[in-house]
């Protein structure tokens, strides 16, 4: 599936920016990060207000459309997909927080990058008169580099006896410390750097309570009440990141081209295992791209109970784990030509890998939740 009709003009604005990110994607891993020239083409696009919502004159598209614009564009750049997609994942997140800090970030600039790092435990809130006091160090903050503000996960305690809050919290540029550690193997140029934050005081309004993330009303739902501004986040916190995976996938099968082979006279695609392998590539992606188109409109249609967002966990996870089997299948039949570093197909085999690294696409960890609610036993996600 492609983009609807519902959001073509934009769709169509993307499609024609592949063969440029493609151009970009060397400059993208040498820089770490993404290119100035491909941030102005996305906002020109308006490409990062997707799911923004409308009031503020976002396209505030379904949930689904995070897949298939992420997919989309991992065809030519897996790091500029990522960041693209955390970018635009944050507008929609935004749109979930008190309309106080919407008004706050937007009013300034409706075009406002926000980067983020979702590891609650790196982060301790001390709450404080009108708000928080935070300090932490969290690693793997993607597109920090030109983003004006970050959301950054924490725990909070209000006492010492009690269990600590999951909270995530919005800090200004001028709030934290950028350290360069971003030296990957692989989205090399997501420049996914550390942050450091010390003692910071963070109004109340500029926080968001997981507790009010798990489905149904949000904080923002007063100014944004569509469905997409209620769907539980953390139990889809796969999918916004699932679609880079799919996507390079896909263009390793759209742009193989059989050549007649180097060493032999045998043509490539007259090898009956050159056959198999591209079935298998497809029936893999296909079956990544149908579980995650399925489970993200399912999931705006009402709020799912516990199961069922331990299986979207469960099954977003696979989505990633069929991606890059697929991938491996495609990396196998481009050869020794695929070994190139500077070739697209070397590119995208380590960036297919380094995406299955994220914890969200743990099957062993997501396999464990759904087992355990499936059990009857009590679940160890506290974000769902």
């Amino acid at each position: 599936m492609t983009g609807t009709s519902r959001y073509k003009g934009i769709w169509e604005k993307a499609e024609a920016l592949l063969p440029v990110l493609r151009e970009r994607a060397p400059k993208c891993e040498e820089l770490r990060r993404i290119p100035d020239e491909t941030l102005r083409d996305f906002h020109d696009a308006k490409l990062f207000r997707i799911q923004q919502p409308k009031r503020v004159g976002g396209a505030e598209l379904e949930f689904v459309a995070i897949v298939h614009f992420g997919a989309l564009l991992a065809r030519a750049c897996a790091s500029t997909s990522w960041n693209f997609i955390n970018f635009a994942a944050h507008h929609h997140m935004l749109g979930m927080f008190p309309p106080k800090a919407q008004d706050e970030i937007w009013s300034r600039s409706p075009d406002a990058l926000i980067a983020s790092s979702f590891v609650f435990p790196a982060g301790k809130a001390q709450k404080v008169k009108g708000g928080y006091v935070i300090s932490g160090r969290w690693p793997f903050s993607s597109g920090v580099d030109p983003s004006e503000w970050n959301m950054l996960a924490g725990l909070s305690r209000l006492d010492d006896n009690a269990p600590p809050e999951q909270r995530v919290f919005l800090l200004e540029r001028s709030q934290y410390k950028v350290i360069d550690t971003w030296f990957a193997g692989g989205l090399r140029g997501t420049g996914s750097k550390d942050v450091e934050v010390k003692e910071q005081f963070v109004p109340e309004h500029r926080t968001l309570a997981v507790a009010d993330t798990k489905g149904g009303p949000t904080p923002g739902s007063a100014v944004n009440p569509s469905p997409l501004y209620q769907i539980p986040v953390f139990a889809l916190f796969p999918y916004m990141l699932s679609g880079v995976a799919l996507g390079i996938a896909e263009g390793l099968i759209a742009d193989f081209s059989p050549k007649t082979g180097k060493m032999t006279a045998t043509r490539i695609a007259e090898i009956q295992s050159t056959q198999i392998r591209l079935g298998e590539a497809t029936a893999y992606a296909r079956a990544s791209r149908v579980i995650q188109e399925t489970n993200c409109m399912e999931a705006e249609k009402a709020v799912p109970d516990l199961l069922t967002k331990a299986r979207y966990r469960l099954e977003g996870a696979y989505a990633v784990e069929w991606a890059v089997r697929a991938v491996d299948a495609m990396f196998g039949l481009y050869g020794a030509s695929g070994l190139y570093e500077s070739g697209h197909a070397a590119r995208a085999f380590r960036d297919a890998h380094a995406v299955k690294q994220h914890f969200s696409f743990n099957t062993d960890i997501a396999g464990t939740t759904y087992g355990r609610v499936a059990l009857g036993l009590p679940s160890d996600n506290p974000t769902l």
